[in-house]
């Protein structure tokens, strides 16, 4: 199973017993799974059988869906004759009053109320037809939202993937920035203390080693950089493992955050505080490529 995308559009249509229906679903990213459907009159019965397909196929992201129908047959008509000779009859009384020309069938019948549309009664064999067919349909346009939020997840796997191993790439460099440190912390403490000469007495060489140590010991990053890569594996375990994973990895990201702050607070060495914003800036591109994931 591979990780999915909480985007995604699906289309599918068909004919059944004289009407034509066509199912549109849009999927976009939500915080949990939200189904809004949009029914002509006469389907709002249908609904309780669709909402529940649509949460055994995904977890998260904000669907819309829409069923259009219309008729394949015109539907039949009928002259309404007895308000055609009212019509009729009111002509002739007014006939030498109103000097007009004698009115036309096709006027007449144009006349609001004259022709009306006979609704035909579904017989409850064709009902369950129509009914079968457009739950078939839905049936069918699930299947492609999950094949389309598939082949974006398909995308997003290899951004991510690609994303992890730069991020993997960044906690080397900065382990192995981590061995500058101790001289660095030196260095540093002895400019301080050569600042300080006239003002107070020389510092003996032991204090200010055993000064430099305890420092070189505030600034130890090994935990961090250890916790980094525990978090970037099992990163990339989810990943490989597929499914519902969007919400598991949005976590490490946090925790990702969390330790990369702490790296850059520790740092005495330049370099390691640019691959530390820089591994910060890495893993928020990462972050917001996860919060497409399902």
């Amino acid at each position: 199973m591979g990780v999915a995308s909480m985007t995604g559009f699906a289309r599918a249509d068909g004919e059944a017993a004289g009407l034509a229906w066509v199912w549109e679903i849009k999927s976009v990213n939500g915080r949990s799974l939200d189904l809004r459907l949009r029914l002509p009159p006469g389907f709002d019965s249908a609904e309780p059988q669709l909402r529940p397909e649509v949460g055994n196929r995904f977890r998260r992201g904000n669907i819309s869906a829409t069923l259009s129908v219309d008729r394949t047959q015109p539907p039949a008509v009928r002259i309404n004759r007895n308000l055609l000779i009212r019509i009729a009859a009111a002509l002739d009384e007014l006939r030498g009053i109103v000097d007009a020309a004698p009115a036309r069938l096709d006027g007449l019948l144009a006349l609001r109320g004259v022709i009306e549309v006979v609704e035909d009664e579904e017989d409850p064999e064709t009902a369950a037809s129509r009914r079968a067919a457009i739950l078939a349909g839905w049936t069918i346009a699930l299947d492609r939202l999950a094949a389309s939020r598939a082949a974006e997840g398909a995308k997003l796997l290899a951004i991510l993937t690609a994303h992890l191993g730069e991020l993997g790439a960044l906690v080397q460099a900065a382990a192995d920035a981590d061995a500058a440190q101790p001289a660095a912390i030196r260095a540093r403490l002895e400019r301080a203390l050569a600042d300080l000469v006239g003002l107070a007495p020389e510092v003996p060489q032991e204090r200010v080693a055993q000064e430099a140590a305890l420092l070189v010991t505030r600034a130890d990053i090994r935990e961090e950089i250890e916790r980094l890569r525990a978090h970037l594996s099992q990163a990339g375990d989810l990943l490989q493992q597929g499914g519902a994973v969007g919400r598991p990895l949005d976590f490490l990201c946090q925790e990702l955050t969390r330790e990369a702050n702490t790296l850059c607070s520790k740092s005495a060495d330049i370099q390691l505080t640019r691959i530390g914003l820089a591994l910060k800036a890495a893993i928020e591109q990462f972050r917001e490529q996860v919060q497409n994931l399902e």
